[in-house]
């Protein structure tokens, strides 16, 4: 997200690793692997990693200039946090149709994203490509009801964490050893 060498640590790694790391956990539970009783934790990661560290790497992404990372980290920081929200004081007054509006508008937003990311490293690429498919097949679960597409939406889910954990991963290795380790699809 910002490779920018202006005396400034890059930002980027934390605000992947806060996203990949609740995303990965809420969808060990989208995909059925663990049940919903293990919620709890999520919401606080989605506080503390997730929303939190996202906003922060956010900030600093607007110091460097660059609005892409700034959009993004701020964006779904705020997404974790109003998903927390919801869990914590609203989940049970909600109806599953409205939740998949919710899910879809953020499906949108980052279809938006995504075309953003056409100009980008086809790593970052790959991460809003799979979380508009992510947000899209939750939206249709809790839409229509079916579990099976929830559970679809939470194995995508779990793609996109992958490739943020491999971006972050990227970022601090390739940073530390000063060359190409690992290989993020640089635009040419």
């Amino acid at each position: 997200m910002s490779t920018v060498k202006d005396g400034l640590a890059n930002p980027a790694p934390l605000g992947l690793c806060g996203f990949a790391l609740t995303t990965w956990l809420l969808c060990l539970i989208n995909a059925g692997i663990f049940d919903v009783k293990s919620v709890g934790l999520v919401v606080a990661m989605a506080f503390a990693f997730g929303g939190t560290a996202q906003m922060i790497a956010g900030m600093f992404e607007y110091k460097k200039g660059n609005t892409f990372g700034f959009t993004a980290f701020i964006s779904y920081g705020a997404f974790w946090w109003s998903w927390a929200l919801f869990v914590t004081f609203f989940k049970g007054e909600t109806p599953a149709t409205f939740v998949a509006w919710y899910l879809g508008a953020w499906g949108t937003f980052t279809l938006m994203m995504f075309l953003g990311t056409l100009a980008k490293a086809k790593a970052l690429r790959a991460i809003f490509f799979f979380l508009t498919l992510t947000f899209y097949a939750l939206a249709i679960g809790d839409a229509t009801g079916n579990h099976a597409i929830v559970n679809l939406g939470g194995y995508l889910g779990l793609i996109t964490a992958l490739c943020a954990f491999y971006l972050a991963a990227a970022d601090v290795i390739n940073e530390s050893f000063g060359r190409v380790i690992l290989p993020v699809g640089e635009p040419k």
